[in-house]
């Protein structure tokens, strides 16, 4: 079961950097693509970047540029650096672990908690 280190709310700056992380289980990671999600208020969930078990990663527009997902040697922990934090990046964030490597929620079964991101001035 794929689930977030951290939890509860944080808080960030208007242009300022965080790294969320999720703790992945041999079971949950082994061949599978680990991707992170993020919900704004009254929003669908959407797919924010994914990285394969190969290392491969892919990153919605929105976010590409700014945020990079990696993956420790041991597959153990995806983090997931924002860089450059706008207000529209605020939402509850989620990471998951499914069997496409794809940017859409119906492709993932196992999730984590999620956590909230907030970017303010």
């Amino acid at each position: 079961q794929a689930q977030l280190v951290e939890c509860g709310g944080v808080s960030v700056q208007v242009g300022g950097s965080r790294s969320l992380s999720c703790i992945v289980s041999r079971y949950t990671s082994l061949g599978r693509c680990i991707a992170w999600f993020r919900q704004a208020p009254g929003e669908a969930r959407e797919g924010v970047a994914v990285i394969s078990s190969a290392n491969s990663t892919w990153y919605d527009a929105s976010v590409a540029g700014r945020f990079i997902i990696s993956q420790d040697n041991a597959r153990n922990t995806v983090t997931l650096r924002m860089n450059s934090l706008k207000p529209e990046d605020t939402g509850v964030y989620f990471c998951a672990s499914g069997s496409r490597c794809n940017l859409t929620p119906e492709s993932y079964n196992l999730w984590g908690q999620g956590t909230q991101v907030t970017v303010s001035s």
